[in-house]
C-alpha cells in the first residue's frame, strides 16, 4: 500500500460538513473527509474525540444534524445500517455483534437468509459462499464452527466475511485491534492488505499509533469533534502524532524511579485454576508482589492470565494452591473481603466486569463503597456525599462527561476506564491488580493511567499489571513473570531482559537456551 496517487484515484466515499448534537455535547462539529478506492484512511483522536460518532453516521446508525454523505458521488441519507449496506459501507464494531449460541454460517446470513424452498435455511450454500469469501481474502474460519467456541481473533474474521457476504466495498473498521493479542493482530494487517490489493477501501480507527504508521496511506485526526489536521504516514511521527491527537506534548516513554520494594504483600502458592471448559488454566503457578514494586504479568492472551488474576480476586474457585494478602489466606475469600484488605482491581473487561453500564457514574463511582460511611448511614444511602465524591473522582480524572448522572455507557471506552482507574484509586490500597489497564483507549488517557500507576508503586503499593501489551508490560514493570500454558516459565528483572529474550519466552522457547543464569525459572520472588 503505498501513498502516492491517492488523490487522484476515485473518491468512494465523502463526508461534507458532518454536525451531529447530543444533549449537553457537539460530538461533530462540521466534520468534513474523503475516502480513495483501495485506499487506508486511519481515523485517529482521543477518546470522545467524536470517531465512533462519525462512522456510526456513516453506517446509519445515527443521522446528523447537519452536512451530507456522498457514496461514489451521489447523496445518500442512510436511516438504518441495512440501507448503508445496500449501498456497500460495511463495519466492523469494536465490540462485536455476533450471536454466541450459533454457528458462524448462521451469523454471517443473519438477516440475509438463504432458503431452500419457503422455509428451510440453505446453510450447505452459505458455508460454500463463506468458505470462498475466507479464502479470496485469507480469512480462515470454518463455517459449522459455534461463535462461543471461536477465539477472539476468528471472531473478528467473521464480522468482516459478514460485511464482505453482503458485498461490501467500504469498510469501517473501529478499534479492530483493541481485543486482539498481538500475533492476531498481525494477521488483522495482513488481512487488511489483501482486502486493499482487492479493491475494498478501508476506515480504521485505532489509538495505537505504531499501527497507523505502518498501515494507513493517509491520517485524519480528529479533536473535540472537529478535524483537527491531516498527514501523511511517511512524513509522520508517533510523537507528531500524539501531539495533534491530544493538543500538546505527549510523553510516550513512563517516566519512573527504580523500584523500592519492602515487604511482600501478595503471595500465590502453587495455584491451579480450571477455565470456562473446566479444563486447566493456571498450573501450580507461584508468584510475589512486594510493597513499592510492579511485577508485570508477559504472555500471548489465553496462557491462563484472566484465571490468575480472577482467583487471586475471588471471582474465580481455585481448584487447589493458598493466595496470601497481607499475610491473611483469601483463598475462600469473597471479592468483597479482598477488597476490604486494601486490594484494587483494574477488571481486563470494563463493560462486563468494571461497570453497571445503565447506571449513573453516581453509582459507578461507589460500587464498592456504597454501603460504607460516608456514603450511607446504615440501609440509607446520602446521595449528597455520592455526588461529591463522584464530582471529585471526575475532576481529578478527566472523565470527560456531561454530567455525573448519565449512564456509564454514554461515556467513551478511555472515559469508562478512567472512572474504574479513579474509583479503584479513590479509596487507601495496599495492592492494586490492574488487568489489560489501558485496553483500547488513547495516547492521552495511557499516560495518564501510567502516571497513576506509578505514582501507587511510590507510595508503596504492590502493583501486579497483566497486559497483553508488550511493550505496556516493559514500560511499567520492575520485574517480569512470563506465562505460558499456565505457568510461570521465568521471573526476571526488567533491566536484564531484551523485548527478544521476552517475546522467545512468551511463545514457549525454554529461558535456559537464552544464556541468562541470573534468571528466576518458574517462581515469582
Amino acid at each position: 500500500m503505498t501513498t502516492s496517487g491517492a488523490q487522484d484515484r476515485q473518491v468512494v466515499l465523502e463526508a461534507r460538513g458532518i454536525t451531529k448534537r447530543f444533549p449537553g455535547v457537539i460530538a461533530n462539529n462540521n466534520v468534513s473527509l474523503k475516502l480513495h478506492k483501495g485506499e487506508v484512511l486511519a481515523l485517529l483522536g482521543e477518546n470522545g474525540a467524536g470517531k465512533s460518532t462519525l462512522m456510526n453516521i456513516l453506517y446509519g446508525l445515527y443521522h446528523q444534524d447537519e452536512g451530507e454523505i456522498l457514496v461514489n458521488g451521489a447523496p445518500i441519507r442512510a436511516n438504518s445500517p441495512h440501507e448503508s449496506i445496500e449501498r456497500g459501507i460495511g463495519m466492523v464494531h469494536q465490540h462485536f455483534q455476533l450471536v454466541p449460541v450459533m454457528t458462524v454460517a448462521e451469523n454471517v446470513m443473519l438477516g440475509n437468509e438463504i432458503t431452500r424452498g419457503r422455509f428451510f435455511l440453505d446453510r450447505r450454500r452459505a458455508a460454500q459462499q463463506i468458505t470462498e469469501i475466507s479464502r479470496r481474502y485469507g480469512l480462515e474460519v470454518e463455517p459449522n464452527a459455534l461463535i462461543a467456541d471461536l477465539p477472539v481473533g476468528a471472531q473478528q474474521r467473521v464480522e468482516i466475511i459478514k460485511a464482505l457476504y453482503r458485498n461490501a466495498d467500504i469498510l469501517i473498521l473501529d478499534e479492530p485491534t483493541a481485543v486482539l493479542t498481538p500475533q492476531e493482530a498481525d494477521d488483522l494487517v495482513r488481512i487488511m492488505r489483501t482486502l486493499v490489493d482487492q479493491g475494498t477501501s478501508l476506515i480504521f480507527i485505532t489509538h495505537k499509533l505504531r499501527e497507523v504508521l505502518e498501515i494507513a496511506d493517509r491520517i485524519i485526526v480528529l479533536r473535540g469533534g472537529k478535524v483537527m489536521g491531516e498527514a501523511l504516514p511517511a512524513e509522520s511521527s508517533e510523537a507528531s502524532l500524539a501531539a495533534m491527537m491530544v493538543g500538546r506534548d505527549v510523553i510516550l516513554q513512563v517516566d519512573k524511579d527504580a523500584a523500592q520494594p519492602a515487604e511482600t504483600v501478595l503471595e500465590v502458592r502453587g495455584l491451579y485454576v480450571r477455565d470456562d471448559r473446566s479444563l486447566p488454566a493456571v498450573s501450580g503457578v507461584d508468584l510475589q508482589v512486594r510493597a513499592g514494586e510492579i511485577l508485570g504479568i508477559a504472555g500471548v492472551q489465553g496462557n491462563g492470565q484472566t484465571e490468575l488474576v480472577a482467583a487471586i480476586t475471588g471471582l474465580r474457585n481455585k481448584e487447589a494452591g493458598t493466595v496470601l494478602v497481607v499475610g491473611q489466606d483469601v483463598s475462600l475469600a469473597t471479592p468483597r473481603q479482598i477488597s476490604e484488605l486494601g486490594v484494587a482491581h483494574i477488571p481486563e473487561d470494563r463493560q462486563r466486569e468494571g461497570l453497571i453500564t445503565s447506571y449513573e457514574l453516581t453509582d459507578n463511582s461507589v460500587l464498592e463503597l456504597y454501603y460504607r460511611k460516608p456514603f450511607a448511614n446504615g440501609i440509607i444511602r446520602d446521595e449528597e456525599q455520592i455526588d461529591a465524591h463522584c464530582t471529585r473522582l471526575v475532576e481529578e480524572f478527566d472523565v470527560r462527561t456531561p454530567s455525573i448522572h448519565v449512564p456509564a455507557s454514554s461515556l467513551s471506552g478511555g472515559n469508562q476506564q478512567k472512572l474504574i482507574v479513579a474509583r479503584e484509586f479513590s479509596q487507601p490500597i495496599k495492592l492494586l491488580i490492574a488487568a489489560q489497564p489501558t485496553r483500547g483507549i488513547d495516547v492521552g488517557s495511557i499516560e495518564f493511567i501510567h502516571n497513576q500507576i506509578i505514582k501507587k508503586r511510590d507510595e508503596g503499593v504492590a502493583v501486579l499489571v497483566v497486559s497483553a501489551e508488550l511493550d505496556e508490560v516493559l514500560a511499567l514493570s520492575d520485574r517480569i513473570a512470563v506465562m505460558y500454558h499456565g505457568k510461570i516459565v521465568a521471573t526476571v528483572n526488567n533491566s536484564e531482559v531484551t523485548r527478544e529474550d521476552l517475546g522467545l519466552l512468551m511463545a514457549g522457547a525454554g529461558p535456559q537456551g537464552l544464556g541468562v543464569r541470573s534468571w528466576e525459572l518458574g517462581v515469582g520472588g
